[in-house]
C-alpha cells in the first residue's frame, strides 16, 4: 500500500483534523508545530510566538485512494486563503496559511491549485496563503490530538467560524 503525506497549516491544529480524519485514504492525521528554527517546541514556547513556528496538521494518505490534489481543494474550504495574519479567532503567525510541500510535485500542484482559485472568482480579496517547503514537523503534545473526539462541544464553538465561512465561500457559491 503505497503512502505519501501533506502538512497544511489553517489556524487552530484542533480545527482542522477532523476535516480529514474522516476521508478515505486517510491513515492518520496529527497536530504538531512546523516551519520555526526551534527543535522540539512545546505548545507554551509556540504561543510565545518566538520559535517561529506555526500550528499545522500533518496526514499520512494512501495516493491510490486519494490524491493530494483532492486534499489541497479540502484544505482551501478549511482555512480562508485570503487571511494572512491567522485564521478565524486565531490571531498571529502561529495561525497563519500555509501548504507544506515536500516534492517538486506536490509544488506543481499547490501552485496551479492557488492560481486556479484565485482566478475563479470565489474570493474578492487575494489568495495570501503561502507554499513552503517542507520543514521538521513535531507532533503537539498528546492532549491535543484528536481533540475533536475528546471535546466535540468545545470542538463545535470553535469550528462555528469556520463553518460560516464554509457556508458563505463554498456552499452558497458552488461553481
Amino acid at each position: 500500500m503505497a503512502e505519501d503525506t501533506a502538512i497544511f497549516a489553517g489556524g487552530c491544529f484542533w480545527c482542522m483534523v477532523e476535516p480529514f480524519d474522516s476521508l478515505p485514504g486517510i491513515k492518520k492525521v496529527r497536530s504538531g508545530y512546523t516551519g520555526g528554527h526551534v527543535a522540539n517546541p512545546t505548545y507554551e514556547e509556540v504561543c510565545s510566538h518566538t520559535t517561529g513556528h506555526t500550528e499545522a496538521v500533518k496526514i499520512w494518505f494512501d495516493p491510490e485512494v486519494i490524491s493530494y490534489k483532492e486534499l489541497v481543494d479540502l484544505y482551501w474550504q478549511v482555512a480562508d486563503p485570503t487571511d494572512a495574519t491567522g485564521q478565524f479567532a486565531d490571531r498571529g503567525d502561529t495561525y497563519r496559511p500555509v501548504i507544506f510541500v515536500n516534492s517538486p510535485e506536490q509544488r506543481q500542484v499547490a501552485e496551479e491549485s492557488k492560481k486556479e482559485l484565485a482566478a475563479s472568482g470565489r474570493f474578492d480579496r487575494p489568495i495570501v496563503t503561502t507554499i513552503e517547503d517542507a520543514k521538521p514537523f513535531y507532533e503537539a503534545e498528546e492532549y491535543h490530538q484528536d481533540f475533536y473526539k475528546k471535546d466535540p462541544l468545545r470542538e463545535a464553538m470553535m469550528m462555528a467560524p469556520r463553518k460560516r465561512y464554509q457556508a458563505q465561500y463554498w456552499e452558497d457559491k458552488a461553481k
